[in-house]
């Protein structure tokens, strides 16, 4: 749905119904889909709009890169059609809501619609980091030029515009309705993951020298983070201790790092018991590749953003939940009907298509 106050607005200069008043609900329609071929393939032609195979395909083509290359046409259809139809009737339930739209707003329209619609273009070429040549080569891949993409912007702005005054009038959005949705989206959206700040000692068996022939590297390892440890805890900085000795490195992190993003899990296996200001015993990784010494400076359990801080964004979801629903309702029957005018050689058609793209 585009900008609420945009389309509050147009009502401004578009509202003008055949008879003077609102209409209240959506009008039955008789328009029935029609079938052609064309030079590019086929066209589904409902209410006056024209819906091509080429606009199709394109439209949806972004949302199939991550499904693999397959031979297996009867697979690739299983995972495409559903998303396809829907598609499809979408852009059927848009021609038949346009015809209405255009039905019960007054004649002149178009020349309200210039300057949001030039928006939309102007929009468009932003999306595609200002390059004007760019945003032409898209359209031409969809079958359009500038003229045929603004007046398209134009459809459904006024379309949108449309159905917002066959939605009914909601009431205010009360605190509980607000609570309630917050504990709803809390461990989704608002969740604070645990997070922890340490200072480590990495000693490397395979830098070590080796200074006793009865004692391979992962042992003198050993001996020497037992050593370390003991003047760490005897005060010794960190750094200073891993200065000291060629095959020990020190790190440690300016802010709070979560524990699962750490390569080594052991480490945040061994955060996870211990108290800020804490010292660990020394901690060895399964392939002796390394030996660390931890000292947590802070630890932070997993929480949630507060109530009062995310107020905004659960407003916003309730009002996008309520508008839903409404326009579910306002557009049963008009999706009924899209729906019943899906065509099976125009799906297909449009399959085979995407199929052929995706397996060049």
């Amino acid at each position: 749905m585009r900008n609420y106050a945009l389309l509050t607005a147009l009502a401004l200069f578009l509202y003008g119904c055949q008879n003077g008043s609102k209409p209240d609900s959506i009008e039955k329609t008789t328009h029935k889909a029609s079938l052609q071929k064309t030079a590019d393939g086929l066209s589904l032609t409902i209410a006056d709009e024209t819906i091509t195979s080429k606009e199709i395909v394109m439209d949806v083509m972004d949302s199939y890169f991550s499904i693999p290359q397959s031979r297996d046409y009867e697979l690739f259809k299983r995972q495409v059609e559903p998303q396809l139809k829907e598609t499809i009737t979408t852009r059927i339930l848009n021609a038949l809501l346009y015809q209405q739209a255009k039905k019960n707003t007054r004649e002149d329209v178009g020349k309200f619609l210039e300057k949001p619609a030039e928006a939309e273009v102007r929009k468009f070429i932003m999306e595609l980091g200002g390059d004007y040549a760019k945003a032409e080569e898209v359209l031409k891949q969809r079958g359009m030029d500038w003229v045929g993409f603004k007046e398209y912007q134009k459809k459904m702005i006024l379309t949108e515009y449309y159905l917002t005054t066959l939605l009914p009038k909601t009431a205010p959005i009360t605190y509980s309705e607000l609570r309630d949705c917050y504990n709803r989206m809390k461990e989704d959206s608002f969740v604070i993951p645990p997070a922890i700040k340490f200072q480590l000692i990495d000693i490397e068996p395979a830098k070590l020298q080796i200074t006793d022939p009865n004692l391979s590297q992962v042992e003198q390892a050993r001996k020497l983070s037992d050593e370390l440890l003991k003047q760490i805890k005897a005060g010794k900085d960190f750094p200073i201790v891993a200065k000291e000795h060629l095959a020990v490195s020190f790190a440690a992190h300016s802010q709070p790092v979560q524990p699962e993003s750490l390569k080594y899990k052991i480490l945040a296996d061994e955060a996870e018991q211990l108290e800020p200001g804490h010292i660990s015993n020394p901690i060895e990784t399964a392939g002796q590749e390394h030996i660390f010494i931890m000292k947590l400076e802070e630890k932070y359990p997993k929480s949630y953003q507060p109530f009062e801080k995310v107020q905004r964004e659960i407003k916003a979801k309730i009002a996008s939940d309520r508008l839903k629903l409404a326009q579910d309702k306002v557009l049963g029957s008009l999706r009924r009907q899209a729906e019943n005018e899906l065509n099976d050689e125009f799906t297909e058609f449009c399959l085979q298509e995407i199929y052929k793209m995706k397996n060049k």
